[in-house]
């Protein structure tokens, strides 16, 4: 079962509503209904402060002075009795206060108080005469003295109408800038989130450039929108590279299949009963169908180390010893394309790691520098010992690569001439291959480069 979805205006306006009302409803229940029971809890804490205070002062010069203020300040009532008789008494006949010359009859607690040698009491009683709850707190000073501090339970019946009466017009101004202010809230943080929503379906829909723009003093919102536009330049990117992967894999598989039909047909046609010409033909569609079986397993060597299908054969091996069999591999470039190889190592330089996989790193590595050789027709192959690794640095001293294009040099396909004419025997992932294995190596890899001056790619190995 679907759930309904609404709108953020619409949640953010309700969120905000049922909050005022919560305030709405705490408010009422603390101020009218649970009125009384605040108003006991703060009366009772005062008159025991009170008895504590009179207690503390008796005797004191400025005695009689401090009960008027005591009882002027808080709104207690006090009486005091001596041998028997009230000698003073604060007593009116406001709410709350008990009569003092009816007192022990109406009241016998205070009898009951002098007679049981308490230190100090606290009756809860009814006052006869406004038949309210009343706190009495008895205190005795000396054997003789006694005082009775006493004072309402309960607010006054008016203050809680007027209360009530106010919370009414409050509740209802409350419910309308509510409203108001749910709204233009809900305004202020849907409409840029609206706005970044269709921009993102723009985006999706292959607009690579939308911007994203809030134009809101939201900090995240602000986020989300450098965000989205990184994103929106990346896809850019990718698209570019997409569309440069189809054109370079369609050239790469287009060329060698429309060579081997065409010597194929020559073959049918015109050189099936010359020996020599149909072996050169022949020739040429092996040569063009390796070269597709080569693109091929590029492409799906590539795929499995990226996917980690094929783990690690980790094993100690001489770096030397390895690249010297490499440069063999490119020995015939000296006489066919006057290409020199700068290589002064002579040393055993003993590594651990896939020595299969680091074999294809360096001669990718040396077959991109022959690619891109320079004038001096020169390659260099620079060894350094480091601490705990063997740093190998391929030099040549071609066009360079601005900085612009050093970034995406590792992707598949990726051309810095969009011109360039690749060189027959290079796929167009040599550069993505070793990224992928030195990156299930966790090893250090790079490239350094300055227009004009040439190219330094470099990878480090852990020494054994």
């Amino acid at each position: 079962m679907k759930s309904k979805n609404c709108k953020l205006t619409h949640k953010v306006w309700l969120y905000l509503i049922l909050f005022s009302v919560a305030i709405l409803t705490f408010l009422w229940l603390f101020q009218v209904l649970l009125l009384n029971t605040y108003y006991e809890h703060v009366k009772i804490n005062d008159i025991h402060k009170i008895a504590s205070l009179i207690e503390k002062n008796y005797l004191s010069e400025n005695f009689q002075e401090l009960i008027d203020n005591i009882t002027f300040d808080k709104g207690v009532c006090i009486e005091m009795i001596q041998n028997g008789n009230p000698f003073y008494s604060t007593n009116s006949y406001s709410r709350g206060c008990l009569e003092s010359d009816t007192s022990i009859i109406t009241y016998p607690y205070k009898k009951e108080f002098i007679n049981s040698g308490a230190e100090n009491k606290s009756y809860k009683i009814v006052n006869q005469k406004f038949h309210n709850k009343t706190l009495v707190h008895a205190l005795k000073l000396d054997k003789e003295t006694f005082v009775f501090i006493n004072v309402s339970l309960e607010p006054l019946g008016w203050a809680t109408n007027i209360l009530a009466s106010q919370l009414v017009y409050v509740t209802i101004l409350v419910f309308i800038l509510s409203f108001l202010i749910s709204y233009f809230i809900s305004r202020k943080i849907s409409k840029p989130i609206v706005h970044l929503t269709n921009s993102a379906q723009e985006l999706a829909n292959g607009n690579f450039k939308v911007k994203f723009d809030t134009q809101t003093d939201i900090q995240e919102l602000n986020q989300l929108a450098d965000t989205l536009n990184h994103a929106e330049e990346e896809l850019g990117i990718t698209e570019e590279l997409r569309r440069d992967l189809l054109a370079n894999v369609s050239h790469d598989l287009k060329t060698p299949l429309t060579m081997i039909r065409a010597y194929a047909e020559m073959i049918r046609d015109l050189s099936y009963k010359n020996e020599k010409k149909r072996n050169n033909h022949l020739n040429t569609i092996i040569e063009e169908t390796d070269r597709l079986n080569v693109l091929v397993n590029d492409i799906l060597e590539l795929s499995k180390m990226q996917a980690g299908v094929e783990a690690l054969q980790v094993e100690l091996f001489d770096l030397h010893q390895l690249i010297e069999s490499i440069l063999k591999k490119f020995s015939y470039l000296k006489e066919k394309k006057q290409i020199y190889f700068s290589y002064d190592n002579q040393k055993t330089q003993m590594v651990k790691a896939d020595q299969k996989r680091i074999e294809r790193v360096l001669y990718n590595l040396i077959s991109n520098a022959i690619t891109y050789v320079g004038t001096d027709q020169q390659v260099l192959i620079h060894i350094e010992e480091k601490e705990t690794t063997i740093l190998i640095e391929i030099i040549d001293h071609g066009k360079g690569i601005t900085s612009q294009n050093l970034p995406f040099i590792w992707d598949r396909y990726y051309k810095i001439d969009k011109n360039h004419r690749r060189e027959e025997s290079s796929t167009g992932i040599g550069l993505s291959i070793v990224k992928s294995i030195m990156e299930q190596h966790h090893m250090p890899y790079g490239v350094r480069s300055e227009k004009g001056k040439g190219t330094t790619f470099y990878v480090e190995l852990e020494k054994a």
